[in-house]
């Protein structure tokens, strides 16, 4: 019998460490920093842009990225109102497609998250509510929950967008209810584990970053005029930070580094940076720049200095991290940013495409293109994997071949 409950013990141990040590693949890198960890990238384009490999152009409508996998490309759209969760291989073939639920028609309709793998798993959410647990290899739904109609989420002005964020045994997402704030579900079987009431705000369109402390994990993400840290062991809130203005939007995904969180919002209070108690109880405010805003592009932070568009002024800026000062600025009209190979990726909302070197307090052009495929607005962040740049445009999915011959 003992030797029986040693062999429990074991294969329970093995399955926990196959739990926490699974790869999480998600909304702008692995991280959600937007560094895409890749090397032998072209270091400038031809004219033109990189060689275009394939195009897949039955998407649906949608501003979602793409998320990939060794073999299977996962990406959201919406066809005649309902929102479906495609699967592509790695040349650009179809291979299927699922329902998920209603999605958001009014304004910009279309898509507006990216999937979330963890093994075998895929977490998605639709425009009017619905966010699914589905089976990597077929699509099959796992199990589903409405924010409206089981959270009494209020309707917001453009849907639902938050792309979920996982961890452990967890999946968390932002109703924006008075009484049902932000929830967390046990990811494989969608029962609740707790509710956080919050500031009792309507959510913000952020999709949350994780933050891993030695002794406590912290879900932070915005409410309508706040940023929140939430313990993600009880849903107990540790902080917020108020938004000033009238704003409800402030998609961008928080960043902590070394003791300190960044953030940078289009109608909040711009950028600013944070300082974390080692406990993850408290914070305190380090500097804002109300001057550098950015609504849903994005930012990098690399070697102190962070690198975004500006919303208001169209330019894209470079800031020092630690004073908050702006030491540049570039005219290329607002947009998203990633990093990948030592470059900067950035995709305005004109279409242009392109390569810029972060150069401490400076960032140079490299080479730019436009991208001309596609339909409606060029919102979706790029995603690098494997040598390959991938571009959602509406109902296109583009793949650039970016490897260094």
């Amino acid at each position: 019998m003992r030797i029986n409950l040693y062999i429990v013990i074991a294969l329970s141990i093995v399955s926990a460490t196959r739990l926490f040590a699974q790869e999480v693949l998600q909304w702008r890198g692995a991280d959600r920093s937007g560094f895409y960890h890749e090397s032998n990238l072209l270091k400038s384009w031809p004219q033109t842009g990189p060689t275009l490999v394939w195009e897949f152009d039955s998407l649906g409508n949608g501003y979602g990225s793409p998320v990939i996998t060794n073999s299977t490309i996962f990406v959201n759209g919406e066809i005649d109102t309902i929102s479906y969760l495609f699967a592509l291989d790695r040349k650009g073939k179809f291979l299927w497609k699922a329902p998920i639920g209603k999605e958001w028609t009014l304004n910009y309709p279309g898509s507006r998250n990216t999937p979330t793998v963890v093994g075998d798993l895929i977490y998605v959410t639709a425009g009017m509510g619905t966010v699914a647990c589905l089976e990597t290899q077929t699509g099959k739904k796992r199990w589903s929950v409405d924010m409206v109609a089981d959270f009494h989420a209020p309707m917001n002005r453009f849907g639902f967008s938050e792309s979920l964020v996982v961890s452990g045994d967890a999946v968390f997402f932002s109703p924006g209810n008075a009484d049902s704030n932000v929830v967390a579900l046990d990811r494989f079987t969608g029962k609740i584990k707790w509710i956080c009431k919050g500031l009792g705000q309507m959510t913000s369109y952020c999709s949350p970053a994780i933050i891993k402390l030695p002794g406590r994990e912290i879900l932070v993400t915005f409410s309508k005029s706040a940023l929140l840290g939430i313990d993600t062991r009880d849903g107990t809130l540790l902080w917020s930070h108020k938004q000033d203005g009238e704003g409800d939007v402030h998609i961008n995904t928080p960043l902590f580094e070394n003791g300190y969180i960044y953030y940078i919002t289009g109608d909040g209070n711009g950028s600013v940076k944070l300082k974390l108690s080692a406990d993850g109880k408290e914070i305190s405010e380090e500097w804002r720049n109300a001057a550098c805003d950015n609504t849903m592009g994005g930012f990098i932070e690399l070697n102190d200095y962070i690198y975004t568009a500006s919303y208001g002024k169209r330019y894209w800026y470079t800031m020092e991290a630690n004073t908050g000062k702006i030491t540049d600025s570039l005219k290329f009209d607002k947009g998203v940013t990633i990093y990948a190979d030592g470059l900067l990726y950035c995709y305005n909302e004109k279409g242009q495409l392109g390569i810029f070197r972060p150069e401490g307090p400076k960032m140079a052009a490299v080479s730019s293109f436009k991208v001309t495929r596609g339909t409606k607005a060029h919102y979706a962040h790029p995603v690098v994997n494997q040598g390959i740049l991938y571009v959602r445009h509406g109902r296109s999915l583009l793949a650039y071949d970016v490897k260094a011959k």
